[in-house]
């Protein structure tokens, strides 16, 4: 059998890329996990009509040798009325080795397709935290990564000419 030039060996995962370009998860990880309810126990004994605040982040850090860090963070705050009912922030990071591609493609890669491989542990670490803080489950919802990716290009994009004027 003769081995072909354009596949990526992974232990014994074979992928078929295009030549020359490679990408590969080599891990990932929870960096923090981490939930807090204020004002426990009298927030159960209230009405829980809540208000949700969702705030995501993303940070990409290039670890050298084709390698690079990324970083999906996301903070859910409940509040009933003025008080706090829980914060839940679920950090995850994995590192990727990336070869092959032209900057504006790792880059759109590095800020959609990976934050998409690391929304499903974000995503099962929130709902657990929550429901283990004695909440109701919290599910949060797909992401377009694509769409958050062209809006943060067009304002840089705006910055940029205003800057310029």
């Amino acid at each position: 059998m003769a081995e072909n030039e354009n596949a990526v060996n992974q232990g014994e995962q074979n992928v078929e890329t295009p030549e020359g370009m490679q990408l590969v998860v080599q891990t990932i990880y929870a960096k923090d996990i981490s939930f807090e309810a204020p004002n426990s126990p009298d927030i159960f004994l209230e009405q829980y009509k809540p208000d949700i605040n969702v705030n995501l982040n993303n940070r990409v850090k290039d670890l050298e040798n084709d390698s690079y860090e990324v970083e999906l963070q996301v903070t859910v705050t409940s509040k009933v009325g003025e008080k706090t009912a829980y914060i839940a922030e679920v950090k995850y990071g994995a590192v990727f080795g990336i070869k092959g591609m032209e900057d504006e493609v790792r880059s759109r890669l590095l800020r959609t397709f990976c934050c998409e491989q690391l929304f499903p542990y974000v995503r099962e670490a929130i709902s657990e935290a929550v429901s283990r803080g004695g909440f109701p489950r919290f599910v949060l919802q797909p992401i377009n990564f694509n769409a958050l990716y062209e809006q943060a290009q067009q304002q840089a994009a705006q910055q940029q000419e205003e800057a310029n004027a």
